[in-house]
């Protein structure tokens, strides 16, 4: 995710670099995330991983699952590292996401968590079918050869 130049308050506090090896992103969407007070004073420190959450509709309504942030030690009412945290999204969107779930092989994956240029936590979700190991292999190579065609029209310049 590109940052903007001009905002001295947007940060990226943690990125799932492999849910695009893993999974064919077809859609993504930002999310609020409802946090205590310690999380948001970690997550200003940097402190947090999503590599292995995943998101879930239940209920009627969305979740972060597995996330984790790190305690931060100077609170005086700590938090718990792996809890359930909920996001927060429209109605049209949760239908969306809910309908897009119950298609064969369609997850919600966390790509992105930042503070926004208001300084806001949000959270990126990506709507992605898992990739077979065929198509990470595709993938590879295309990469490979965009890299190759670049150096060769730099090299003929």
């Amino acid at each position: 995710m590109a940052k903007p130049k001009d905002n001295p308050n947007y940060k990226v506090i943690a990125e799932n670099r492999r849910a695009r090896y893993d999974y064919a992103i077809e859609d993504d969407l930002e999310c609020g995330i409802m946090l205590s007070g310690s999380e948001v004073k970690s997550l200003r420190s940097k402190s947090a991983n999503i590599a292995e959450s995943y998101a879930a509709v239940e209920n009627g309504e969305l979740w972060l699952v597995n996330g984790y942030i790190a305690p931060y030690d100077r609170a005086m009412f700590g938090h718990e590292e792996r809890r359930r945290r909920k996001l927060l999204v429209n109605r049209k969107e949760l239908s969306r996401l809910w309908s897009d779930t119950q298609r064969k092989g369609m997850t919600l994956v966390p790509l992105v968590l930042y503070f926004n240029h208001r300084g806001m936590a949000k959270i990126k979700i990506g709507i992605g079918k898992g990739k077979k190991v065929a198509d990470k292999r595709a993938t590879e190579a295309k990469r490979d050869w965009d890299r190759q065609k670049q150096r060769l029209l730099r090299q003929n310049s």
